[in-house]
């Protein structure tokens, strides 16, 4: 059987222990030999019956010579502009699977839209027929991914209207308008970074612009693709799935806009068609090394979807999403990192965790105001000034995606009166001095510290980590410390209060505007749990918002 060309999203790859394990195959007659599949993806039966390229319809196909590292997602997606797919077995170890339609008539309007040009997934020539099956019955406690990746794609089917009988159009293959997504991240337990969305959604085609931001409280992003399918598998796979283990959820809708228009290239928005964008007044800049990469990248999938639409060839999507790079820079490595923790192949977990901070003022730096200021980005375990060059230290996070977020905003912020730079270490640890050595306390563990922020699962402060600002967030503030007394307070740091609001609801809680951000730091790092009195210890960080 011949069949149409169609190209569907590659999802991300799975390793071989994620292979369906026990589930059941079971045929309408008794003496036809039904298949178990193995753990290690083996077939533990000789599958009969089905090398027939015609037979009978049935609402259950059989998909043969698929890729070895094809998805569910991806065998799914082909069955998706026929109507709902209510089940699907993967036989890895075979390169075959099964794939169950609603209905009869929705198989048959399958099949015959592939007679006419053979089907490909990831460059290669798939077969589809009818099954000797009427049925597939899968273990669902066995089956659960299949089961998981059926009730994503649940969510957007209302939009693809079964087609029984009839032509498929275009526009009923691809129904998605727009190539923007609208991401926003549920349960915020770690930091979520432009690369790490980057390094997720870019698996789906090629992305174009991302765009991050908080509103109402919720961090979200705009993320677009080159070609609006793109934007369709991205929110079929990754719709309701978590990027870290239980927490950072992913809600994802389409966008009505159609275009993003980013000014800078930085932490916060990005073009990667355009590596010249500016970074922004205080933002780190993209490193050109990386935005070279990214933008010929991006610039051979672009062209490579235009040669498809030029050939009339329709696509589900932009084929084979290039691999991330394996460029030695340091918010690759940081989304190599976090991508570590959602478990995509290829990528290692890891991260250095250590950072080397230089041009530090020698006469005023301590272990205890380097912990302060750090700590609002990560749990800092330990610290050392260097003994031969004060104005040099090594400070150790708790993990490498703490560290990234460290060094991203504060290198080059200005602290008792330097600007500081902020660099990944070579060091994968601070050292302690020997035990009866006197290193003037210039080394310190903080490790075990009631200080850190982010120790508690699921605290608010990872959803509130804000550049240095010239404006800061008070918490923890008793009922007898009024506006008058928190002015005094800060402007005996050597700086000058130029405004000051209690939260409405809430008078624990106040914005304290300092007249720059070195000012601010400095009243961060000098009150940051300064006593109050009746046992109350200050909270302060920077603040998003002006007063």
């Amino acid at each position: 059987m011949d069949g149409i060309v169609t190209e569907v999203a590659v999802g991300v790859k799975r390793g071989s222990d994620e292979l369906l394990s026990g589930s059941v195959l079971s045929s309408p007659n008794s003496n036809m030999s039904s298949m178990v599949v193995t753990a290690n993806g083996n077939d533990s039966k000789k599958f009969k019956g089905e090398d027939k390229m015609d037979g009978a319809p049935s609402r259950v196909l059989h998909i043969r010579k698929l890729p070895g590292e094809v998805t569910e997602t991806e065998v799914i997606a082909l069955g998706l502009p026929f109507g709902k797919v209510t089940n699907i077995l993967m036989l890895k170890g075979k390169n075959q699977a099964f794939l169950e339609l609603a209905t009869e008539e929705a198989a048959i309007t399958m099949v015959n839209y592939y007679s006419a040009v053979t089907p490909h997934l990831r460059n290669q020539p798939i077969y589809i027929q009818y099954s000797n099956h009427k049925e597939l019955k899968t273990d669902n406690t066995l089956n659960q991914r299949a089961q998981a990746v059926l009730q994503a794609v649940t969510a957007v089917q209302t939009a693809n209207t079964p087609l029984s009988g009839t032509t498929v159009s275009e526009s009923a293959v691809t129904p998605a308008q727009s190539p923007v997504l609208r991401i926003i991240i549920d349960n915020m337990y770690y930091p979520v970074t432009l690369d790490v969305l980057h390094q997720i959604f870019s698996k789906f085609g090629a992305v174009l612009k991302i765009i991050t931001f908080t509103k109402n409280n919720q961090f979200q992003a705009l993320l677009q693709y080159g070609d609006p399918v793109n934007a369709q598998q991205a929110k079929l796979a990754l719709d309701g799935q978590n990027i870290y283990n239980a927490c950072c959820t992913l809600r994802i809708d389409f966008s009505k806009l159609v275009n993003l228009n980013v000014k800078y290239n930085n932490d916060k928005s990005r073009d990667y068609t355009r590596p010249d964008l500016p970074s922004g007044d205080g933002q780190p800049a993209l490193d050109p090394a990386i935005a070279a990469a990214f933008a010929k990248e991006t610039s051979l999938l672009v062209d490579r979807v235009k040669m498809k639409k030029k050939e009339g060839q329709m696509l589900f999507s932009v084929p084979g999403a290039l691999s991330p790079l394996a460029i030695p820079n340091a918010a690759a490595a940081a989304a190599a990192a976090a991508a570590g923790r959602v478990g995509m192949p290829g990528v290692s977990a890891g991260g250095n965790t250590v950072l080397l901070v230089s041009n530090l003022n020698e006469e005023m730096v301590t272990p205890q105001s380097l912990f302060t200021l750090f700590g609002v980005y990560g749990d800092v375990q330990r610290v050392k000034i260097l003994y031969n060059k004060k104005d040099s230290a090594l400070i150790q996070m708790a993990d490498g995606n703490q560290s990234q977020l460290a060094m991203n905003h504060l290198n080059g912020q200005k602290m008792y009166g330097k600007i500081i730079r902020v660099t990944l270490s070579k060091h994968q640890t601070v050292q302690l001095p020997r035990e009866g050595l006197d290193d003037q306390g210039l080394t310190k563990d903080f490790g075990n510290s009631p200080l850190h922020r982010f120790k508690k699962p699921g605290s608010k402060n990872f959803q509130n980590i804000f550049p240095p600002s010239a404006t800061l967030h008070l918490s923890n503030i008793p009922p007898s410390v009024a506006e008058e007394d928190l002015r005094t307070l800060f402007a005996n740091t050597g700086g000058t209060v130029k405004a000051f609001k209690f939260f409405q609801r809430d008078h624990k809680m106040a914005l304290l505007q300092m007249a720059t951000v070195e000012e601010a730091i400095q009243a961060l790092i000098d009150l940051h749990n300064y006593n109050l009195g009746e046992n109350h210890h200050l909270r302060v960080s920077f603040s998003k918002s002006t007063i």
